[in-house]
């Protein structure tokens, strides 16, 4: 940093310019030619490049204007927190916090509450609260949550199932989500969870899944209708380079069936509560539960008995026996129902038992008990 020269002493009247330049010592030109390079924060002379100062701060907006795409005048600026996605409106209005201050901030907050009419908005709030202390009661993760909640909003925002409980709306969004997500409830588990009956919870169900493959095919409908021109535009130019086209320009978040619970998708879970953690109990307890559907006997029974049995042989097989009233506290199931669907799995138990699960002394088939 060097001062500015004085001016001439002819001129009317002298000042002394207490501006400092900065100037490039090695060019040493006046002006100097300075870039402020603001991605990397660093000041830089032009004409040689070096770097003259570091920590430059970015004076410029924050937020970038599209002019073209403005709708109705609208700045689309990036200034305040993110959008919700799972609420309705701007939600750009103010909320006065109390925590622990006096009298004067309960009055404003009470004043404000009563001022905000958005009926709609505090009974989605109500809702995802529910919806969350339930999934957090049973630690089912935080993806079925948000899962739960967006099924919930989308019944909310159609105004469907107008004589329906909502605590029956909301079990059968959380039993949707947990299959949506790979990670199944049974009914009797979402029934200990929020006191909603199993049939009502049945009934519920199958009346959001269908309203959800309806709303769902609706909207791919007019997506299709409304990008029929962009969809011929697309072939154009992926024919112009040379690029093979395949497949349809749909919408990719399009509602899929869920089926039912299998005794494979059990067995990971129990085995987990049960504390046979090891990966070859959950492979063999998996394996047998594959295989269920060539025991004829067995084709009738309940995913949950059929996971049961399947996990008392593996614990008994690979050495670390369960008893069967350990296994029914975990499913759900009586320990005399375990023990009867067991029985016709030691019948076929030279079929079922690859050898590779008892190879290298990891199991025995001697271990099993007889009936």
């Amino acid at each position: 940093m060097i001062p500015q020269t004085a001016p001439d002493k002819g001129s009317a009247e002298w000042n002394q310019n207490l501006n400092m330049t900065l100037m490039c010592k090695d060019c040493k030109e006046f002006p100097p030619n300075l870039v402020e390079e603001f991605s990397s924060g660093d000041m830089v002379c032009g004409s040689c490049g070096l770097v003259l100062g570091d920590r430059i701060v970015d004076t410029r907006s924050e937020w970038r204007t599209f002019s073209n795409d403005d709708q109705g005048n609208d700045d689309p600026s990036r200034v305040g927190d993110g959008a919700n996605p799972l609420l309705n409106g701007s939600q750009l209005q103010t909320t006065i916090a109390f925590g622990d201050g006096n009298a004067r901030s309960r009055d404003l907050l009470r004043a404000q509450g009563k001022s905000a009419n958005d009926k709609a908005t505090k009974g989605l709030l109500a809702a995802y609260k529910e919806i969350g202390a339930h999934c957090d009661a049973v630690n089912i993760p935080k993806n079925v949550s948000d899962t739960a909640k967006h099924l919930f909003k989308l019944v909310d925002d159609a105004k469907a199932f107008k004589g329906k409980s909502q605590e029956a709306i909301i079990a059968g969004c959380i039993f949707i989500a947990c299959r949506q997500c790979g990670v199944p409830r049974t009914f009797r588990e979402i029934y200990a969870l929020t006191k909603v009956s199993k049939k009502d919870i049945g009934r519920t169900f199958k009346a959001l899944e269908k309203f959800f493959a309806q709303d769902s095919n609706s909207k791919i409908a007019m997506a299709t209708a409304a990008g029929g021109k962009l969809r011929v535009i697309a072939i154009t130019i992926l024919k112009h380079i040379n690029t093979p086209f395949k497949g349809n320009l749909q919408a990719t978040d399009a509602y899929k069936n869920t089926t039912s619970t299998n005794a494979k998708d059990l067995c990971l879970r129990y085995c987990s509560q049960l504390g046979l953690k090891s990966q070859q109990f959950v492979k063999v307890s998996q394996g047998l539960a594959d295989k269920m559907s060539t025991v004829g006997d067995l084709a009738g029974r309940s995913p949950l008995s059929v996971a049961a049995a399947c996990i008392y042989m593996a614990s008994y097989l690979l050495g670390k026996p369960k008893t069967p009233k350990e296994i029914s506290q975990v499913a759900g199931v009586s320990d005399g129902t375990i023990r009867t669907a067991y029985k016709y799995l030691y019948q076929e138990r030279e079929r079922l038992i690859e050898p590779e699960w008892i190879s290298d002394g990891k199991g025995k088939m001697e271990n099993l008990p007889v009936g």
